[in-house]
């Protein structure tokens, strides 16, 4: 796995890992009944960002460590992705 490749999953996975956190311990303006003038009552009253951020990083890293190691195993490939067997002449 190139540099680059690596970069592109950890990136993916650390999004896709954030928009999961994100939701954790939400509340509300309106659950907390302070609602700022020009906001939504839906907004969050304290979006703590950085302990999600860094937790999403902690779990990432993880799941990054994970993916690296089955990718670069060579115990699967391209081949093994081949449901329907339509490039089996080809790899």
């Amino acid at each position: 796995m190139t540099i680059t490749a690596a970069l592109v999953l950890f990136s993916v996975t650390w999004f896709m890992v954030f928009f999961c956190v994100l939701p954790l311990r939400f509340k509300s303006q309106a659950q907390m009944g302070e609602v700022e003038p020009g906001t939504p009552r839906s907004a969050p009253a304290e979006a703590m960002i950085k302990p999600k951020a860094q937790l999403t990083t902690l779990i990432t890293i993880v799941i990054f460590a994970i993916l690296y190691l089955l990718i670069t195993s060579g115990r699967w490939g391209i081949a093994d992705l081949d449901v329907f067997g339509l490039w089996a002449n080809r790899y």
